[in-house]
């Protein structure tokens, strides 16, 4: 007879009415087995039948033509039931039904009261999910009994599987009591999923409940290696709370089944998907001048969901120390954000020896940006870099190794709120700051308000269209207000930087109108009315004999002055085609020009000038009281200008690669070439002023990013390279003389970039240290932080095509050139010549190199360099950085385990550079 796979369904449910014979003994054999006490209706005094079998087992082992599966329905009410019972069994042990299923067969033991499931073996009963080779149930003791089975070759096969609710484990063998929920599992594997996975293995387990495991040799690894892990931490004894923490006693670390001396009397994993506060363990080290140190040591507060902070900081045994405060923030649909302070107090050598020193450096920054689903009207952003102008080269922190040639620091603090209706008005308020790091400057505005009143046309209607010089007559009026400070290193942050603050406002009332000349030809007539409000003047006097020089008062309180200026423009678009037939590669090429010719006028203002003795010899000079203001000085000499611009644009149709394809595909071959110059009609003299061009480019696809400009003077200069009243010409030279020319370009390439379906390359950014978006200068990263190091790796756990590797190795290329040539005094001198390159290599599935460098023409010698090998060591990452020489030479070596749940697991090694004085 075929073996047959048979489900059955267990219930608790009282029978107390039969209706025949033949389906009243089979029901009452069935209650008996499972051990329930039955009563029977047809007897008068109620009392338990006791129906014995004759035999004590039954082998099942029935064809699927003779006898098919019965799935009992608990929810029929029978009619010869008794209404009320007044004798009540004892409750049953099992509260859900149980549900089992096996392939080859299934025997019950009504002797045993056991169920014995072979083969592909299945129980359910609740949250509990149970899969085996043999199964066996115990009714007696109320337990599950499961373990593996041999297969025809001898070997043990089917592992049990246990699952309870999302918590699985695959030990050899396991043992469950269905009253107490306790269970034995011999040689157990489980993988606890926090964020990374983490599995747990044990030779024996104790299952307390449902929260509480209790291990004996048990293994913890981060290994996806589950058969045979490259490493593990071996642990003697150990409580373990599924997806929360282990609690071990005496544990070591084992690598290739090697115990190495890497041990701990007691340990502690947390294993929670939630953040979970706790201790950053700090990196040693040696610096030559600082002595031993440890590094990036502090504390971890998981403070809520929306913030958290991190307080680190770093030792050294000469005394000098540093401090760092990060923060993180977050309000889902609102905003986020983080915060940085860093601090170090920096010791050189030792106090009584000539070269000791002492100096403090600081860095702040703060970024927030807000979720434009929060409020339409209105927006808050932050991105702010500032601090000491020699933080980044003097710091010895990892981060910011590359950082140290950012020549300048910059902030913006800005809020924008826009108050709807007609006219509606938008209002900007923004702090600025920007910091020159090797002259030591900063310039600051606290703050910088501005606002605008929507364009207004008073002879049209608000919803109608244009048309016409009268009825394209428009309006609008712009406020802008400053508090600008200029200050250096010494007085930031102290109250001599407001004694030189300046403050002003300006008012700004543009008048427009546009329209159409012969139909093909743009023009525009407008004006401006501008007035400046300041709260300093300045009073000059006439000449002091005494002092054999002038003095200049401050005068404190308000003043204004105000002008205008008129203005016109004349436009148009011009195209030119150049067809080459739709059966070349390249059909057409298409040239568009827009010539513009502009004229502005501003008269002069000599009422808000005076005059003043400026020497023992009664030299008048003309001075006004608004100089030094923000928003300049009134114009005094009329302006008359006329100016030219020219714009090209070349555009090509090509056949496209696509056979497919019905339309031909439009690339740019020049983005922009554009030529201005002006002329002033009321100047004596140089009244031309010099032309400009600017110009750029995309090719390869937009791989190549090519710029460029040059500045063309009409005009002689004289032995002294000042410009005369002389055409360049007439001087013996050419129509024009070139003073400056300027070339960029950039080339970004992977070894994706020819195929088919575009480049995914993404750029290595160093933003998050204040430094580059790229690795130009090199990486920042602190491999011994994991939270300032993201996995590459980790984000595609595809398995590698060994094969196909070979054919097809990734790697990554940038490239930036700049050239600036200057011949302001016929010098003709090449002023900057480098080339910057960056690149990666993905040697094989686990090797990665790197570099980052740049070689200076002019001055005949490679920029910082640095060289980067990446090895992975599948649950291990192994790092070298290298800077072989220069001012910044030094070596950064790091080996750990990848995983931030083990991340203090590590060994780093390093050289800092050496310290010029």
């Amino acid at each position: 007879m075929a073996r047959q796979k048979l489900s059955h369904t267990f219930t608790k449910v009282r029978y107390k009415a039969l209706q025949a014979n033949k389906p009243y003994i089979l029901l009452m054999l069935f209650l008996m087995f499972m051990g329930w006490a039955t009563q029977a209706q047809e007897t008068p005094k109620k009392q338990p039948l006791n129906i014995e079998a004759e035999k004590d087992s039954i082998n099942v082992s029935i064809d699927k033509d003779l006898i098919q599966p019965v799935v009992q329905d608990t929810t029929k009410v029978d009619s010869t039931a008794t209404v009320n019972d007044s004798i009540q069994g004892p409750p049953p042990f099992l509260t859900d039904i149980i549900k089992y299923t096996a392939t080859d067969y299934v025997k019950m033991s009504r002797k045993e009261n056991k169920i014995y499931l072979y083969n592909e073996a299945e129980v359910y009963y609740g949250e509990y999910e149970l899969k085996a080779g043999i199964i066996v149930i115990d009714y007696n003791k109320n337990e599950v009994y499961a373990g593996r089975i041999k297969d025809t070759a001898g070997n043990l096969s089917q592992t049990p599987y246990f699952k309870q609710g999302q918590n699985v484990v695959e030990p050899d063998s396991i043992r469950f009591n269905f009253d107490t929920k306790k269970a034995l599992i011999w040689n157990s594997r489980s993988e606890q999923t926090v964020g990374e996975p983490m599995n747990v293995f044990a030779e024996v387990t104790k299952k307390e409940n449902d929260s509480t495991y209790f291990l004996k040799e048990g293994r913890l690894t981060t290994s996806k290696n589950l058969d045979d892990p490259e490493y593990y931490i071996r642990v003697r004894k150990a409580k373990f709370v599924p997806d929360k923490k282990v609690i071990a006693g005496f544990s070591n670390m084992y690598i290739v089944d090697v115990p190495t001396p890497i041990a701990v009397p007691f340990a502690y994993f947390p294993m929670t998907d939630t953040k979970q506060s706790g201790f950053i363990m700090p990196t040693p080290g040696e610096a030559r001048d600082r002595g031993f140190f440890l590094q990036n040591g502090g504390y971890y507060f998981a403070l809520s969901d929306y913030y958290d902070l991190a307080l680190t900081g770093d030792y050294y045994t000469n005394g000098s120390y540093g401090l760092r405060v990060e923060s993180n923030y977050a309000a889902r649909y609102k905003f986020r954000g983080s915060v940085r302070l860093r601090y170090e107090n920096l010791i050189a050598s030792q106090k009584g020896f000539p070269d000791y020193s002492r100096s403090t450096i600081y860095n702040i920054q703060w970024n927030h940006s807000q979720d434009a689903k929060a409020n339409p009207n209105s927006r808050f952003s932050a991105s702010v870099n500032l601090g000491s102008s020699s933080y980044y080269s003097d710091s010895f922190n990892q981060l910011n190794s590359p950082n140290f040639m950012n020549n300048t620091l910059q902030s913006s603090v800005s809020y924008n709120k826009t108050f709807t209706g007609y006219p509606s008005v938008n209002l900007n308020l923004t702090a600025t700051h920007q910091q020159n790091t090797r002259t030591e400057t900063i310039n600051m505005t606290l703050p910088t308000l501005q606002a605008s009143m929507e364009r207004i046309y008073p002879f049209a209607k608000r919803d109608g269209i244009k048309k016409g010089i009268i009825q394209n007559v428009n309006f609008q009026y712009n406020l802008r207000g400053e508090n600008r400070i200029e200050t250096n290193d010494e007085e930031f942050f102290t109250s001599k930087m407001f004694d030189d603050a300046r403050a002003g406002f300006r008012h700004s009332i543009p008048v427009a109108t546009n329209f159409k000349v012969l139909k093909y030809l743009s023009a525009s007539v407008g004006g401006n009315i501008d007035e400046v409000w300041q709260f300093k003047t300045i009073r000059k006097n006439d000449y002091d004999a005494t002092i054999d020089d002038i003095t200049i008062d401050t005068l404190s309180g308000f003043d204004r002055f105000m002008q205008y200026n008129l203005s016109a423009s004349l436009g148009t678009t011009m195209y030119g085609t150049f067809n080459f037939g739709e059966d070349k590669k390249i059909q057409a090429i298409r040239h568009t020009v827009r010539p513009s010719v502009s004229y502005g006028y501003t008269p002069g203002f000599d009422n808000y000038y005076d005059q003043y003795i400026a020497d023992e010899q009664g030299r008048i000079e003309d001075y006004t009281r608004f100089e030094g203001g923000l928003f300049g000085t009134p114009s005094r000499s009329n302006a008359n200008n006329i100016g030219f611009s020219l714009n090209n644009v070349v555009e090509a149709k090509v056949r496209s690669k696509d056979s497919t394809a019905t339309e031909p595909e439009k690339i740019k071959l020049l983005n922009n070439l554009n030529f201005s110059t002006s002329y002033n009609i009321a100047a004596d003299s140089l009244a031309l002023s010099p032309i400009r061009m600017t110009g750029g480019t995309q090719l390869f696809k937009n791989k190549m990013s090519v710029n460029f400009g040059a500045t063309f003077d009409p005009y002689a200069i004289d032995n002294a390279g000042n410009r005369i009243d002389v055409f360049n010409i007439n001087n013996g030279g050419s129509i024009v003389r070139m003073t400056n020319a300027n070339v960029n370009v950039s080339y970004s390439l992977n070894s994706k970039t020819f195929q088919k379906g575009g480049d995914d390359s993404k750029e290595d950014d160093n933003t998050q240290s204040g430094g580059r978006d790229d690795d130009l200068f090199g990486k920042a990263q602190d491999f011994s932080d994991s939270r300032t190091f993201s996995d590459e790796d980790d984000e595609d756990d595809e398995p590698v095509n060994q094969t196909a590797y070979a054919a097809d190795v990734p790697w990554d290329l940038r490239l930036a050139y700049s050239l600036t040539y200057s011949n302001r005094n016929r010098q003709s001198e090449i002023t900057t010549n480098s080339l910057m390159f960056s690149g990666n290599i993905q040697l094989s599935p686990r090797w990665k190199v790197g570099a980052s460098s740049g070689y200076d023409f002019k001055d005949g010698g490679f920029t910082y360099t640095q060289l980067r090998f990446e090895r992975d060591l599948e649950s291990f990452r192994l790092n070298f950085n290298w800077t072989p020489f220069g001012t910044r030479t030094s070596w950064y070596f790091f080996i750990g385990i990848k995983s931030s749940i083990l991340s203090d697991l590590k060994w780093d090694k390093r050289r800092e550079p050496d310290r010029r004085l």
